[in-house]
């Protein structure tokens, strides 16, 4: 799946994404260490997978979007 980065604190490596319909779904450390990311900017196009549904979805990774 497919979102771009909206927030991202470098301390404590977590971060929220904003999915194509403007959903903000947060990120923890982990999820962002499990994608080997040294930083992300707000803004990026980033690739996340996910757990759960509606209100319980988590990000297990988030990594850069390649083509």
């Amino acid at each position: 799946m497919q979102a771009t980065a909206y927030t991202y604190d470098p301390e404590t490596r977590s971060g929220q994404v904003l999915l194509d319909d403007g959903t903000p779904v947060p990120f923890d450390a982990a999820a962002f260490d499990a994608g080997g990311l040294r930083l992300l900017r707000p803004g990026q196009r980033v690739r996340i997978e996910t757990e759960g549904e509606g209100a319980a979805r988590t990000i297990t990774l988030v990594t850069l979007q390649t083509f």
